[in-house]
């Protein structure tokens, strides 16, 4: 094998993909920065342990682990950031009230998330703690859909769901651990003949309640159909009550939403709202998120907390690239004055590029040339010669 191939589902970023990922990581940090949000820079390895609090098994999985040479301990490459901006607002800010914090680097996964995706993903994300209402789960979702609006992303479908209402249904079920995970599967994968079998020992009412969870699914008015077939559950009818009102305003925004009540991502890592957001045309999610309260109590402060994330390097394929000004060509010698005028050029946002004096170069490359008029430096447009 030759030495400079590099581990299926890495890649290099080439010129203009990289352009158009810095380009979107620079506009949607802005958008989170207008909404008051700050940003935070976790370090890539973290103790395994911390890692991975609150996470449950799914991202231990997705975590490399190695062994610190200075300590002996086990490190991980994180794999999501999220637990480290909850580590960050529970032992280093430890604000009261509401805090506000986001975020944008690489994670590294052990396996890709689909057929095309890579196991380096460029995460961007924003957190919100410290206020349980569903101000803050509309919030986060609104910016979401403003970012990927920046990406080129303009009819984006917003999924909903809650995993309260499947708390809901499964409380009070005397299931063992292993089917307990059995059942959440079959939900997941939306395999009625699997949830038949499952739940044959289950009361009547049981069974019907949790049969009816993969049929859920489609616009608004699953909730009222959802009302009528699920327990009268306190949890449930919360959940009910914070989907309809999120999914209303949505719609009078403009934006299409859809229900999906058997959604299981994230089951023993979210508490609440959670959200997914998809493209015409596009099969994977362009962005996730939702609520996950109890994270905070892995770090030792119990903590409302709700955010999203997104992978600018699958976002970037709905951007274009951004255009910038035509370079200037300049000399590479020493003549007087030619640095101080590059530099000048320079701190004033243009593109000026050096090349060896008589050096042959493309007028379609290089449309304009810095050259030295009556003891003055200055740019002259070069577009009616093909060469200099």
């Amino acid at each position: 094998m030759s030495n400079w191939r590099l581990p299926e589902y890495f890649s290099d970023v080439l010129p203009r993909e990289a352009a158009v990922i810095e380009h979107l990581r620079r506009a949607c940090l802005d958008t989170a920065k207008g909404y008051g949000y700050a940003l935070v820079m976790p370090p890539l390895l973290e103790f395994v342990d911390s890692l991975l609090s609150g996470t449950g098994q799914d991202l231990d999985l997705q975590t490399f682990k190695l062994v610190d040479q200075l300590s002996g301990r086990t490190l991980g490459l994180r794999a999501d950031m999220t637990p480290q901006a909850a580590r960050i607002d529970s032992h280093l800010l430890n604000q009261e009230g509401v805090t506000r914090v986001c975020y944008c680097g690489s994670a590294v996964r052990t396996h890709p998330e689909g057929v095309h995706a890579s196991r380096e993903i460029q995460q961007f994300g924003a957190e919100l703690y410290g206020h349980a209402g569903l101000e803050a789960d509309l919030e986060v979702q609104c910016l979401a859909l403003d970012c990927l609006r920046l990406a080129g992303v303009q009819q984006a479908a917003l999924d909903l769901a809650d995993n309260r209402i499947v708390r809901g249904v499964l409380s009070g079920m005397l299931l063992g651990p292993e089917d307990m995970v059995a059942i959440l599967d079959a939900l997941a994968n939306k395999d009625a003949g699997e949830l038949r079998l499952l739940t044959r020992d289950c009361t009547a009412a049981q069974r019907a309640a949790i049969l009816a969870l993969p049929e859920l699914y489609g616009d608004a008015d699953v909730l009222h159909e959802a009302r009528r077939t699920l327990p009268q559950h306190a949890l449930i009818l919360q959940a009910l009550d914070d989907l309809s009102a999120l999914a209303a305003h949505h719609r009078q925004q403009g934006s299409q939403v859809q229900i999906d009540l058997a959604d299981m991502r994230g089951y023993r890592y979210h508490s609440g709202v959670i959200f997914s957001v998809y493209a015409r045309g596009y099969a994977n999610a362009v962005a996730r998120g939702g609520r996950y309260d109890e994270v905070g109590a892995s770090f030792g402060r119990p903590r409302a907390a709700t955010g999203f994330s997104m992978d600018l390097r699958e976002v970037a394929g709905f951007a274009t690239a951004p255009q910038p000004g035509s370079p200037i060509v300049a000399e590479w010698t020493t003549a007087p004055g030619l640095a101080d005028a590059v530099a000048d050029l320079r701190q004033r946002g243009e593109t000026v590029v050096q090349l060896p004096s008589g050096q042959a170069h493309d007028v379609r490359t290089f449309p304009r040339q810095l050259v030295l008029r009556a003891g003055r430096w200055q740019v002259e447009d070069r577009s009616g010669s093909s060469q200099v």
